[in-house]
């Protein structure tokens, strides 16, 4: 489904942006991307905020006084914060892709290299619907992660060093020194299942951690959710088929199940999940994909 901002003259864009994300990328880009956005015709009004809490009530307030659209500059986790306002309601969301993962805007087919081509995707105004994953009232586009990877995420966010990507790497070799399989028990649909597993990963498009195909087959278009879950395997055996996440053929292990729902409930002992790589809540949470559930100003995938 595509389609225009509607007929107002001016095109007005509250444009979010993180100025830390990307190392200093996001800062970098808002004055560029505000003046290229407003030489396309629209008129601009940057959104920062103190912390997240600031900057979740700035947008909130900014969509409740009437705006065309909302554009998130920065990565994965602002673009999960704008999601929290924008989801639901017929306000489209640009994404101009400033951090270090990226995922969601991996998963919208858009420019991760030039974020001039995808500011005149957004100034153009043509949008698509792409479905989100909720949990409560708490939206995700991306992946929500739960056992092994939520515990590395946990970890790294207490993390100064090293950035980017590296870090994540580093707090998975710490936290394999005493991970343990935890016993899930995992309801697909009122399809019940009790496993021991690594991690499992619900997932409403195909990547998390910067390009790291967890849940391959997953589809903003669907109206499902793909469940991938790691049974139990050694740690050099963990070390040895890591790498095979970034091409997504670790389904093909023995020790990966596939599986799809519309609604997955988890439940764990002392097991956090995180969503877009945000903190969520402490198992048991439910899961359910919402179609159509976003206006997106993305091009059709091809």
């Amino acid at each position: 489904m595509s389609g225009g901002y509607g007929s107002r003259v001016t095109r007005e864009i509250a444009l979010l942006v993180n100025p830390t994300s990307g190392r200093g990328k996001g800062a970098q880009l808002t004055e560029p991307v505000a003046e290229r956005l407003r030489s396309l015709g629209a008129s601009v009004d940057v959104v920062l905020g103190r912390d997240a809490d600031e900057a979740l009530d700035k947008i909130r307030a900014r969509v409740d006084s009437g705006v065309d659209a909302v554009v998130a500059l920065g990565g994965d986790g602002l673009v999960n914060l704008a999601l929290q306002v924008v989801a639901g309601t017929a306000v489209p969301l640009g994404v101009v892709p400033a951090g270090t993962g990226n995922d969601f805007a991996r998963a919208l087919g858009l420019s991760r290299s030039d974020p001039m081509a995808v500011v005149d995707h957004i100034a153009n105004g043509e949008t698509r619907r792409v479905d989100l994953g909720r949990v409560g009232t708490r939206w995700f586009g991306g992946v929500l992660s739960s056992g092994f990877d939520s515990m590395v995420n946990e970890r790294a966010n207490r993390m100064s060093w090293p950035r980017g990507r590296a870090r994540y790497n580093v707090a998975m070799l710490a936290e394999l020194r005493t991970f343990r399989p935890v016993p899930f028990e995992l309801d697909l649909d009122g399809e019940v299942w009790v496993t021991d597993a690594m991690l499992v990963a619900v997932g409403n498009s195909p990547s998390y951690g910067g390009g790291m195909r967890v849940c391959p087959g997953a589809s903003l278009e669907d109206g499902l959710l793909d469940v991938t879950v790691l049974g139990p395997i050694s740690k050099l055996e963990f070390i040895r088929v890591f790498p095979s996440v970034y091409k997504g053929t670790h389904i093909n292990h023995e020790a990966v199940t596939v599986k799809r729902a519309r609604v997955v409930s988890l439940s764990a002992f002392g097991v956090t999940a995180y969503a877009d790589g945000e903190r969520v809540a402490s198992l048991p949470v439910a899961c359910e994909a919402v179609p159509k559930a976003l206006h997106v100003l993305a091009p059709p995938l091809s």
